[in-house]
Order: C-alpha cells, then sequence, then structure tokens
C-alpha cells in the first residue's frame, strides 16, 4: 500500500474564530449542477522538493482556508429556510498526502511523463478513487444534496514519479470554474508566501460579500412549488470525453471563415463554438434522425464577474457567479436542425453572440426573483442530460490561467476536471497550456460524446482540418445503456 498521511487542517487563526458562522447559499448558486468538482493541477518536480511541496500546499491552504471561509464545514439547512455553509470553530478540511512514486509500484501507477504523454487523461489515471477524496468526485449523487450536509471541500496532493497531481474538491454550491480559479491564484500566491517567508498576500473580504445574488426568503404562503428533479434522458447512450486541440492560427481561419459579411463582430469563441456545433450536428443527424424544423437545446455559461455593474464585482469573488445562455429561453429566435446545417456560419457564429449579448445584470435580476418564489430550490439546476441527444451545454474555462499560477515550488503544467461519470452534451473548454505569444498552442476542448459514434467525429476530415485530436480526456464508469 503506498504512503499516506492525512491531515485535519484547521484555518489560520481559527482559535480566535467564532463558535459558528453561516454564509448564505447564494439564490444563483442554487441554479448551477448539484455535484461535487474536482479539479487536478499536474506539476513536474523533483523528488527533492516533494517534501517541501507536501508542507508549502500544507501552510497554503491553511492560510487560504481562513480567507475562503465557507470552504471549511459543511452545508446545512437553515431554520429560517434556505441553506448556509456552515463553519464551527472546531470544523477541519481533509488534506491527504499520498505517495505514488515508489520504484516497486512504477506498474501501478503512471508518473509524470506518462500523464503528460496522454494529454493528462483520466484513463491515464486508472481508478479515480485513487487519486480523489470519495465521495467527492463528480457527478449527481445524493452526497452532494444540500439536505444531506455535504462537506464543502478536501484536497489530495498525489505525489509520482517525477512530479505531483493535486486533486482540489469542493461543492459545486461553493464555486463557479472562475471562482475556484481565484480561490487556486490566492492559494498559489499564499505557498509563494510560506516557501519564501514574504508577506501573505491579503484577502478583500467583498470576495465573499455575495449580498448581490442572495434574495430574502419570502413568507411560506406565498412560495410556490418548482418542478420535479430533473432525471437524465433515456435516450442517452453511453458517452465518452473526446480531447482536441484548437491552434492558434486555426483558430484565426475560423474565425475568418464564420466572419459576417455585414462586418458586425464575431468572437473566436462565436466561430468555434458555430463550427462544433455544425459538425455534431452534421454527424448525429443521421443517427438521431431530428425533424429539420426542429430545434436543438444549446446552452453556455457566462462568466457574470465583467458583466455585473450595480455595483462591479470583485474578480476573485467565490460562489457561482455566472449564468446561464438557454436557446429555449433567450430572447433571440432559435436555429432550426436546417439552418445549423445549411445556413451561412456566420449565421450561427451570429446566434451564439446574440445568446450570449442576451446574458445581462438586469435578465439575471428578474430570474433571481423569480427563484426566490419557489419552495424547493434545490431542483431548479441546470441538468444537460435531461435534455435529448444531440443537446449541448458549454462551459468556457479560458480565463483560469492557472499554468500561470506559481505555487513557489512549481507552476502547474495544466489541470483537468477529473471526470469518470460522462455527461452527454458537456463541452469544457480549457485554457491553453502555453501562454506564450509567440506559441501556436490554442485552447483544448473536451468533447462528450457518443461512444459509439466517437470515431465518426474523430476521423471527419473537415473537423480534423482546425482540431487536433488528443485522445479520450475521460470513459465513463458507469452502467449505464450501451
Amino acid at each position: 500500500m503506498p504512503r499516506t498521511d492525512v491531515y485535519q487542517l484547521r484555518p489560520f487563526g481559527w482559535e480566535n474564530d467564532p463558535e459558528e458562522e453561516r454564509f448564505k447559499v447564494t439564490t444563483l448558486d442554487y441554479l448551477t449542477a448539484c455535484t461535487y468538482n474536482n479539479y487536478a493541477l499536474f506539476f513536474r518536480l523533483d523528488d527533492a522538493d516533494k517534501e517541501k511541496a507536501a508542507a508549502t500546499l500544507k501552510e497554503g491552504l491553511e492560510r487560504t482556508l481562513s480567507q475562503a471561509r465557507h470552504y471549511v464545514g459543511t452545508i446545512e439547512k437553515d431554520p429560517g429556510g434556505g441553506h448556509s455553509f456552515v463553519k464551527k470553530k472546531d470544523s477541519t478540511v481533509r488534506f491527504i498526502v499520498q505517495w505514488l512514486d515508489a520504484p516497486e509500484d512504477a506498474a501501478k501507477y503512471p508518473s509524470i511523463d506518462d500523464i503528460e504523454r496522454t494529454n493528462y487523461s483520466a484513463v491515464t489515471l486508472g481508478d479515480l478513487d485513487t487519486w480523489s477524496v470519495p465521495p467527492m468526485t463528480y457527478g449527481e449523487k445524493a452526497e452532494a444534496h444540500p439536505d444531506n450536509r455535504p462537506v464543502v471541500s478536501a484536497f489530495k496532493a498525489n505525489f509520482v514519479r517525477g512530479g505531483l497531481v493535486f486533486n482540489m474538491h469542493h461543492h459545486h454550491y461553493a464555486n463557479d470554474v472562475m471562482g475556484w480559479a481565484g480561490f487556486t491564484h490566492q492559494l498559489a500566491e499564499n505557498c509563494r508566501a510560506a516557501l519564501t517567508k514574504t508577506a501573505f498576500p491579503a484577502w478583500d473580504p467583498a470576495c465573499l460579500d455575495l449580498s448581490r445574488l442572495t434574495k430574502k426568503e419570502v413568507p411560506e404562503e406565498v412560495k410556490v412549488d418548482g418542478p420535479a428533479p430533473a432525471e437524465r434522458h433515456p435516450d442517452h447512450k453511453v458517452g465518452q470525453s473526446l480531447l482536441f486541440h484548437l491552434p492558434k492560427s486555426k483558430a484565426a481561419e475560423l474565425k475568418k471563415l464564420a466572419a459576417p459579411d455585414d462586418g458586425s463582430w464575431i468572437s473566436t469563441y462565436d466561430a468555434f463554438s458555430a463550427f462544433i456545433w455544425r459538425t455534431l450536428t452534421r454527424l448525429r443527424v443521421p443517427v438521431f434522425k431530428p425533424d429539420p424544423a426542429s430545434h436543438i437545446f444549446w446552452a453556455e455559461a457566462v462568466d457574470m464577474r465583467r458583466r455585473m455593474h450595480s455595483p462591479k464585482v470583485h474578480p476573485r469573488i467565490q460562489h457561482n457567479v455566472m449564468y446561464a445562455a438557454l436557446s429555449n429561453t433567450a430572447p433571440v429566435p432559435q436555429l432550426t436542425v436546417d439552418d445549423i446545417l445549411h445556413a451561412p456560419l456566420s449565421k450561427l457564429a451570429s446566434y451564439i453572440r446574440q445568446l450570449t449579448n442576451s446574458v445581462t445584470q438586469e435578465n439575471l435580476d428578474k430570474t433571481l426573483d423569480a427563484v426566490a418564489m419557489v419552495r424547493d430550490k434545490t431542483s431548479l439546476n441546470i441538468r444537460i442530460d435531461s435534455h435529448p441527444p444531440m443537446s449541448i451545454l458549454q462551459t468556457d474555462h479560458r480565463d483560469a490561467n492557472i499554468v500561470s499560477a506559481d505555487f513557489g515550488f512549481a507552476t502547474p503544467l495544466t489541470y483537468r476536471h477529473l471526470l469518470d461519470r460522462v455527461t452527454e452534451g458537456v463541452i469544457i473548454i480549457y485554457p491553453p497550456r502555453n501562454n506564450n505569444p509567440d506559441s501556436n498552442e490554442g485552447p483544448e476542448f473536451s468533447i462528450a460524446y457518443e461512444k459509439r459514434l466517437a470515431q465518426d467525429l474523430i476521423n471527419d476530415a473537415e473537423f480534423k482540418k482546425y482540431f487536433e485530436y488528443r485522445g479520450i480526456d475521460a470513459e465513463d464508469a458507469g452502467k449505464v445503456g450501451a
């Protein structure tokens, strides 16, 4: 058995903390997926630096947990309605250090070279329970439901031959990806300060002020029943996450290809999103045979940190400060299957730009007012696999910029949301691994796709003009229909 050290971390200065602190689950938190997220950072490290890295992470986490205080404790029901992150004076957070780098275990566990060679695939890691803190792995599960007092966070540092896989777990109510990125950059700065014996970075209390996104509980007599909890659509088949890379030069070509003739602006994001949507639809239509006049559900998560204006919010504000553009509710006429397949690519790109622009602080305010009226808000979360096959939900991580986070002992090579449960329809857009302006390295795309159709996408000549296949990112370990 590999050596394992288990720590129950207390936030720095815990001796002077109140007996109990409660941080309200915001009205907006309820709209995100009711799951755990586990983001793994990959580092290259010499053996001589590993013990120091473990000690540095421990001290850095203690500092960061004293700042992002909602990460400590559990989510619990409030007597007056709703839920809160509950931190008690004696609450601790698990930090596990595991040593998978013994020479005699070389056949059991991959090295950092093995992991890098396969583009940081979860498949290379094998059983994700080895690398994780169960049950805090991704997926719709009872342990994550807020009524079941879920633990908010845990961390596991897995030292492998030549490096480190640092797995960071948190309940999705605690943070969206950009909130996690803010936490991670703060952690990196705290680690670097601990290692270099320099001043620790400040933490603005505004990062925990979510009053702007928290509506007051309304009287029980005026509340309404929400929809039944969404379930997985029965027509889905076993999924597989496929990893693709879009070089910067190819992204520029796609943007030129999708540019509207009228001179209206689209982004690179709009261009590659339109191209992916068209390609996936074209390849799936012969299998699922939708009505050409019907609509395909398309959605994207939109970070609101740069869109909030009254007031503006801190760039590292915690929790879920994001909203979703949904094709079936946005104030933009939906495209038909025939449009997606045959209209000019510029029409698809412009449509996506309109969807994104429709997400405003004002629209979010109206939605939160409506959510506040619902009795059981836990059933309101977006669940993409409740929609029929061919539906898409994109989540754009490009601004996370984790490869610039200097931990003192190393900077990450990249990161992955480790999955062994593939949610059909999800596309994760990872930031480039190389920030050098002279590099042609662009974003990576983990596309959850029907396993039986995977080779059609991998081998598609038109898609290969722009997107490089980098292997299987994740396999579904569940026992669902083939």
